[in-house]
This record gives C-alpha cells, sequence and structure tokens, in this order.
C-alpha cells in the first residue's frame, strides 16, 4: 500500500482518537519514523503531505538530509551518543531523547540556536528503555536553567509492547502528570507545551491521554525488504 493511502487511515484513527476525547486533530503532530527505509520512501512520505520526519541514527538522520534538506521538519528520537551530537545538531529541529546532563552540557555547547529538546523518561521502567525515571525528571529539568541554548519543549516515552490497554493508559497518564507538574515551576526554558508519546501500535491510546506528538513508522512508511 502506498503512503498515501496508508496516511489517509492513520489521519482517520487519530481524528476518531480526537473525538472521543473532544480534542482538536490539528493539536497533533505526525512524526513519520522512517528509521527502516530508504531515502525514496522518506521522500514519498513527504511528498504525501507529511512535514515530519524522525531519525533514530545520525548516519540515517544525515543520509536522508543530504536529499531532502530542509523540506521536511527533522526529530531526532533515538538515544544520541554524545558524540555524535556534533554530527546532527545543525539538521535537526527537535531531540526527543534529553536524558543525561552531559548530554545536556553537548548540545548546549554545540547548538548555535535555542535547540527545542524533550527529555525521555523511561515510565515503564524497563530495563531495555533509555530515559530516566519519572522520580528523576523534576531535578533534572531545574538544571538545565543555566543552559541557554535549550529549551525544554515537553517530555517523550515509549509505552511497554503490549495489547494491554490499561497498561498503556497507566504509562501515558504517569507522562501527562509529570508535564503539569513541570508547568506549575513555571520555567521560561522550559515550557513543557509536548508529550511524545503513542507509536504505530498504540498511537490512538496515547492520543485519548494528551499526546501532542505521535511516531509512527511501519503502519505508515513500512519496512523496506
Amino acid at each position: 500500500m502506498k503512503v498515501t493511502a496508508k496516511l489517509e487511515a492513520i489521519r482517520q484513527q487519530m481524528n476518531n482518537a480526537c473525538l472521543k476525547v473532544n480534542r482538536n486533530p490539528n493539536e497533533i503532530k505526525l512524526i513519520a519514523v522512517t528509521k527502516y527505509v530508504s531515502r525514496e520512501r522518506a521522500e514519498e512520505a513527504i511528498d504525501a503531505g507529511i512535514c515530519d520526519l524522525g531519525e533514530n541514527r545520525d548516519e540515517g538522520l544525515l543520509e536522508k538530509w543530504e536529499v531532502l534538506k530542509d523540506k521536511p521538519v527533522w526529530h531526532f528520537i533515538g538515544s544520541l551518543q554524545t558524540r555524535k551530537v556534533k554530527n546532527i545538531i545543525d539538521k535537526v529541529d527537535y531531540i526527543h531523547s534529553l536524558d543525561r546532563m552531559a548530554l545536556a552540557e553537548e548540545i548546549n555547547k554545540r547548538s548555535l540556536k535555542k535547540m527545542k529538546c524533550l527529555i525521555q523518561v523511561n515510565v515503564s521502567g524497563e530495563e531495555s528503555k533509555h530515559g530516566l525515571s519519572p522520580d528523576e525528571v523534576i531535578n533534572f529539568t531545574l538544571q538545565l536553567l543555566p543552559f541557554e541554548n535549550i529549551t525544554i519543549v515537553g517530555l517523550m516515552t515509549m509505552a511497554p509492547l503490549t495489547d494491554d490497554a490499561d497498561v498503556l493508559r497507566g504509562c501515558f497518564r504517569r507522562l501527562k502528570e509529570l508535564q503539569k507538574q513541570i508547568q506549575a515551576c513555571n520555567l521560561k526554558f522550559a515550557p513543557c507545551t509536548e508529550l511524545s508519546m503513542g507509536m504505530s501500535n498504540d498511537f490512538s491510546i496515547a492520543i485519548e491521554e494528551g499526546a501532542t506528538m505521535v511516531r509512527i513508522g511501519t503502519a505508515l512508511v513500512g519496512e523496506d525488504e
């Protein structure tokens, strides 16, 4: 199935989720995750009307950026090694995986603009996932005050790979609670308006629980053989 057809179906699912909880679909940014597909497929996604692309690896981002340049809004959504910040910092618009002070220091040093960052939170507590524990998030956020080139625009999480809707909702609701706590601090450098949560298998539930960014790969652009 072409990306255009898949996009139409996903947009409909997003609209249905919004309708259930009285949300405006325009509040939600659809990020096409292109880590498993070629630059040609990524270009097809842009041609289909997708404005935002997400990459997990610096190599994949750089390869596609050479072709697409500034056509999409670029989101780096994977774990980012400190030594690789310099490779992508001038090419991305958002970094979704800020999870340690050393990374914040490197982003702040390398960026020539206020970089929009989301703090990655390991809400599920799974050892296989990166991110801060929920209990660490507020203190970590406060420590970012001196960094003039970082704006904390939101939080990001990955829910467990499960069909249990209650587990998924609990994960997304916890991130929403953390967002409210940060917003209550009234930090100019951390407006925290974004919640990046929800992927191909759970984005409808994430939207119902407050997601403003959903990261969809396989269900939208598929996987190259």
